[in-house]
């Protein structure tokens, strides 16, 4: 398999390059330059067989042989090494549950995968990584989290300060070692502006083997469609095809969805969950994309004005708004609702939404309205004991903090403080090998 750059302007490269690229030397997001098609038989065998054996098999072909197939499925074996199951919410609803992970997020994915691929380029050079990574909050700890340790390879955190929730400040800051954090007086925005310029710069690129960790990376947005077909192994509607709520912010993971879609599997929808930062579902409104600035939200993790993977989505789907609205639906969710959502979902139910959840949930529930024969799943991305203040203030009751976060929330912060300027990060850059 090779990658192109969705700028158009570079050569071709295979998973290696573009996985220790990050982004193309155009700017562009590196793009498969064919779309795998499924084969058939797979598709009647997915409910039989095991995570890791259809995870390999989905892979493979976007990988091709950049890494050993035994290497590889040790990767993916070790990667999705915790359950993933999909919970009944009301009759018309299921919760697909990505937060069973290390780090209680959906992208511990996406980052034990990069990670781990990362460890295995790098024991074939004698060079060292270093991973630049912009964050609204789950990104950076499941880097942190992925990546502590890995020989060979350095990492970058920017997150910005105060936007974040206390859990996911911990975990992006407790880690030490090969992880420097920085938090930035700024917006998500912001941080990942200069990320984005930071791979532009000549100077960084001469002292440091720069590569992201952000869903710009096509080793951390290609097995986010492992979700997805999770979901489906798990799917027991029979005759019919689920729609698909994804809460979206740099719209990583439902592009990742729309690749799975392509490649074969069944969705009759995907719904874009997005919070007060509208940008796409003004666009498919209105045809007018007009990023503004991100706004802080309770759904932190989605506030994102300007999402980077949307270019992606248009290469999958197509460039207008009406190309993309044949299978894509786009919703925006007030914080005033994700409250109403989390309490009524709790009273009605008994299960507990966690911010980002509660937007998919009343961005389904909106869908389901109007078509009532429809069927749907969410996808919770986070656990809501990662978000106390929001969820025990809608549900009226305490949520029982996790074993393994308690001697996390008990360990001292380390981070560095920055004005949201390229130069001041450059400045910390070169003045030190991180």
């Amino acid at each position: 398999m090779r990658y192109y750059s969705l700028n158009g302007h570079t050569a071709l490269v295979d998973f290696r390059e573009a996985t220790l690229n990050g982004q193309a030397p155009d700017r562009g997001l590196y793009f498969p330059e064919q779309i795998p098609a499924l084969d058939p038989d797979l598709l009647k065998q997915t409910r039989y067989l095991s995570k890791a054996e259809l995870s390999f098999r989905l892979l493979k072909p976007f990988v091709g042989s950049a890494i050993e197939d035994a290497a590889l499925f040790r990767i993916i074996s070790e990667t999705i090494a915790f359950p993933v199951p999909m919970v009944p919410v009301t009759g018309l609803i299921q919760s697909l549950e990505l937060f069973h992970g290390p780090t209680l997020a959906f992208k511990d994915v996406g980052a034990r995968f990069m990670s781990r691929a990362l460890g295995y380029f790098s024991g074939l050079s004698e060079n060292s990584t270093t991973v630049l990574v912009a964050t609204s909050g789950d990104t950076g700890s499941a880097v942190a989290a992925g990546f502590s340790g890995v020989e060979g390879v350095n990492v970058i955190i920017l997150y910005p300060k105060g936007k974040v929730s206390s859990v996911q400040e911990k975990q992006l800051t407790t880690c030490g070692a090969n992880i420097k954090t920085f938090a930035v007086a700024g917006s998500f925005d912001d941080c990942q502006q200069m990320v984005k310029d930071a791979f532009m710069d000549q100077e960084l690129r001469r002292r440091y083997r720069l590569t992201s960790a952000n869903s710009i990376n096509v080793a951390r947005w290609l097995p986010q469609q492992l979700y997805y077909w999770f979901a489906w192994q798990q799917w027991q509607e029979e005759g019919s095809i689920p729609v698909m709520s994804v809460p979206s912010g740099n719209f990583g993971n439902i592009a990742a969805g729309l690749l799975a879609q392509k490649m074969g599997l069944p969705v009759t929808r995907f719904i874009a969950a997005c919070n007060s930062n509208d940008t796409v579902p003004v666009y498919l409104q209105t045809g007018k994309y007009q990023p503004g600035h991100a706004q802080a939200t309770l759904s932190n993790a989605m506030d994102v004005s300007n999402p980077s993977n949307f270019v992606r989505i248009q290469a999958l789907l197509g460039q207008s708004p009406a190309a993309i609205s044949k299978w894509l639906t786009a919703y925006r969710i007030s914080d005033a609702t994700t409250k109403d959502t989390i309490r009524s979902v709790y009273q009605q139910y008994q299960y507990i939404l966690d911010p980002h959840a509660a937007v998919a949930y009343a961005a389904l529930s909106q869908y389901l309205e109007t078509h009532p024969h429809a069927r749907g799943v969410l996808l919770g991305t986070a656990d809501p004991v990662k978000f106390p203040e929001v969820v025990e203030a809608a549900i009226g009751r305490q949520l029982t903090m996790p074993d393994k976060l308690l001697p996390l929330m008990q360990k001292p912060s380390q981070f560095t403080d920055l004005p949201p300027l390229f130069q001041a990060l450059k400045e910390q850059m070169m003045s030190e090998q991180i």
